[in-house]
């Protein structure tokens, strides 16, 4: 008797070291980690050009400018503004200003100005070139506080031009290190308070998410570093959210598995154990397919969109990390304390519990299991047909990009400062010319056909620098020429980019030539063009990753079939209330032209998430209860668990509005609605009719398709078509051919 008293405090000490000795491991060893979050701007690279591929020809136009000195600068343009019209004394003082400016060790060449507006005579402007040798964004600080610091009495200025936007740009992204964390973090925490009404179990989820942000923040910090990854503001700002939405998520499976074992037992490592091992498949699968998912993307040709992907798959795996080794040494060491003050307690023949036992437990799912085994075919047909009446409007997502100064979503100064140079000297003053790289001997050639083409108001070869009012002779590098092309277009907007696409056509025709053309609009061209490659690419990479992942997790091929078809429609529904949303409600101008194929890899391998969590329960009750019964057992039981993971990662997902950005405002609301219609209705009813009508064949070839059941157990309906027999009893456990 003594001997057998003493076995379980040895294991528990045991047990007590080991959990111990796991949790110190990540405080001590990924919580200093954190600190390398704050470093992560010093590692992006947020310029468009850079998002795209080296073998697009706007790339290579840049790269061959720069042997015309052409990019060793980036023009930031101060605008001078007053009430009434500048002076001859403001001008003076101006003039002042362009010799303190001069001085910097920043500029590239001599500043230009101040020139008087040509529209509006209160404007004025200056031309700062900033060196390309040195950061933008401090740079443009700092002549931002010098005009602060020293401003010209009576005038406003104001820094825009390409190097106020990308300092502006970068400015935006700064608020990822801290806002976009404080809210994302605050809306977990709110939910998972809601949720388990226990002030430990949240704090332990949490400290686990940000364990996991910090030892995934510290490995894209090294590989960025390192240039095994690029790294950008967007890729950061998504992988903050997916961390802490994934790692919360897989949380809440394990926790719930948790409390259902601590409830068929007294011994709160073996509890621990029982729920590692029930989770484990599920959450392998869910994170593998997000990282296979995510993976495609290095199939995309836009550098953008293919660096996204290994940057967030290292997320994931650190959150699946947390959740699976942290999280169960918290809860081992909490033991039933962790779910204070509604700590569970232990059920006598757990294992034996009827259905309608099942049910009793969970009131609303088992009314909702009820209600879907009463009627299944009617249920996912009126489903599918209210997704499919919001996803006929998908086809109608407009994803043609934007300019520079509607990627903002609240007041910025480079914004503001070109909406005043454009009073001052007109629309033109923002004009961008095309620019043109060619072979020295068919120079004439090629401005012919650039002149001819429709939209072109003048083109000319850039010339050898000289004395001012004299044009020296054409500029030749490497035997190409240079040509400047003026557009009638406005830069940024649909007709200048018509008119770039048939510019490169016309000038593509010169025989010999090699014409290349480039500049701001041939790159909106070039990244609209590349993103609709990269859609028709990686959308079906990621359905046969997806599916292939799901065949061995279910043993079957219809479930993953129908699983797959199922969460197309879902990103269709989305994709299609986004835009009426988008187009009718918020008005918007457009779409950054990779938001639909971010939108898909997230809602396919987010979404299919909570169906894998769904069905692999099923699986698993079939296997023991029947095909019917397992379904229903599989809905009441993680109702509760799944919805509130939906909730969690759409609430962090939603987070990402709070940076003022029009992309990161549109995939937000895509892929926070997505995932409410995944979790709250695909998953709940949808999915669950559309198993129960199918029946037994949605595991085949599986064996969880030929249990055999004791005779009436399954054709009995009852009242309310739960499959039992006729007196309500669950019956024997039935055996499996």
């Amino acid at each position: 008797m003594s001997t057998r008293l003493e076995h379980p405090p040895r294991r528990s000490r045991w047990w007590a070291g080991a959990a111990l000795l796991v949790a110190l491991v990540w405080l001590i060893g990924a919580g200093p980690l954190g600190a390398f979050l704050g470093r992560l701007g010093e590692v992006q690279t947020n310029d468009p050009a850079a998002f795209l591929p080296d073998g697009a020809e706007s790339t290579e136009v840049d790269r061959i400018a720069e042997d015309f000195d052409r990019a060793d600068s980036v023009p930031a343009v101060i605008v001078l503004s007053g009430d009434g019209d500048l002076t001859d004394a403001r001008l003076a003082d101006a003039a002042e200003l362009v010799d303190r400016i001069d001085e910097r060790p920043w500029v590239a060449g001599s500043v230009i100005g101040p020139l008087p507006g040509t529209e509006d005579p209160s404007v004025a402007q200056i031309v700062v070139p900033i060196d390309n040798a040195y950061d933008t964004g401090d740079t443009v600080e700092e002549l931002r506080a010098l005009l602060a610091d020293e401003p010209v009495d009576g005038l406003q200025a104001q820094v825009t031009g390409p190097a106020g936007y990308a300092a502006d740009l970068v400015a935006a992204f700064g608020g990822i290190d801290s806002t976009l964390l404080i809210v994302a973090v605050v809306a977990v925490l709110v939910i998972l308070v809601a949720v388990y009404r226990s002030p430990l179990l949240p704090i332990l989820v949490i400290v686990a998410s940000l364990l996991a942000l910090g030892l995934s923040g510290a490995l894209v910090y090294v590989a960025a570093d390192l240039g095994l990854i690029s790294l950008n503001g967007q890729s950061q700002g998504i992988l903050f959210i997916l961390v802490v939405g994934a790692c919360t998520d897989y949380a809440l499976l394990l926790v719930a598995r948790y409390r259902e074992e601590l409830a068929a037992r007294e011994d709160v490592p073996a509890a621990v154990l029982a729920a590692v091992r029930g989770v484990t498949g599920p959450v392998l699968a869910s994170g593998g397919t997000v990282i296979l998912g995510l993976l495609c993307l290095l199939a995309a040709d836009l550098n953008s969109t293919s660096s996204l992907g290994p940057v967030v798959a290292i997320g994931v795996v650190a959150a699946m990390l947390a959740a699976m080794t942290f999280l169960p040494a918290a809860l081992a060491l909490c033991g039933r304390a962790a779910f204070w003050p509604t700590a569970p307690h232990r059920l006598r023949h757990r294992e034996g519990q009827s259905m309608e036992r099942v049910l009793e437990q969970h009131p609303f799912w088992g009314g909702i299991a009820r209600a879907v085994a009463r009627r299944p075919r009617l249920l996912w047909l009126s489903t599918t047909a209210l997704l499919l009446a919001a996803a006929v409007f998908a086809p109608q997502f407009t994803a043609e990009g934007t300019g520079q100064a509607e990627v903002f979503r609240t007041e910025v100064e480079a914004v503001d400062g070109q909406e005043t140079l454009d009073r001052g000297f007109g629309p033109d003053s923002s004009a961008a010319p095309a620019l043109v790289v060619a072979d020295a001997d068919h120079l004439d050639a090629v401005v012919d056909a650039a002149e001819d083409t429709r939209g072109v108001e003048g083109a000319a070869p850039v010339s050898e620098p000289g004395p001012p009012g004299n044009e020296g002779p054409v500029l030749v590098e490497d035997g190409r020429v240079l040509i400047e092309v003026d557009l009638d277009a406005v830069p940024e907007t649909t007709a200048a980019v018509d008119t770039v696409r048939d510019l490169r056509e016309n000038v593509h025709a010169v025989e010999g030539a090699g014409a290349l053309v480039g500049g701001i609009d041939a790159t909106d061209l070039d990244t609209r063009e590349t993103a609709q490659r990269d859609f028709v690419v990686v959308v079906p990479l990621v359905l046969v990753v997806v599916f292939l992942v799901l065949i061995p997790l279910l043993r079957s091929l219809v479930a993953p079939l129908l699983l797959m078809a199922v969460n197309v429609l879902s990103f269709a529904t989305a994709l299609g209330v986004g835009t009426l949303v988008f187009d009718h409600v918020l008005d918007l101008p457009g779409a950054d032209p990779v938001v639909p194929l971010f939108a898909f890899v997230f809602l396919v391998a987010l979404g299919i998430d909570y169906s894998i969590f769904l069905m692999s329960r099923a699986r698993e009750e079939t296997l023991i209860h029947g095909h019917r019964e397992g379904v229903l057992r599989a809905l009441t039981v993680t109702g509760g668990v799944i919805t509130s993971a939906g909730v969690v990662l759409a609430a962090t997902f939603a987070a990402l509005a709070v940076i003022p950005l029009l992309f990161l405002l549109q995939l937000a609301f895509l892929v926070a609605f997505g995932v409410l219609v995944d979790a709250l209705l695909v998953r709940t009813v949808l999915i669950p009719a559309l198993a129960l009508d199918v029946g037994p064949r949605l595991w085949w070839p599986g064996r969880a398709g030929r249990v055999a059941l004791p005779v009436g157990r399954e054709s009995g309906t009852g009242r309310d078509g739960l499959g039992q027999d006729a007196a309500g009893r669950d019956g024997s456990r039935p055996a499996a051919s």
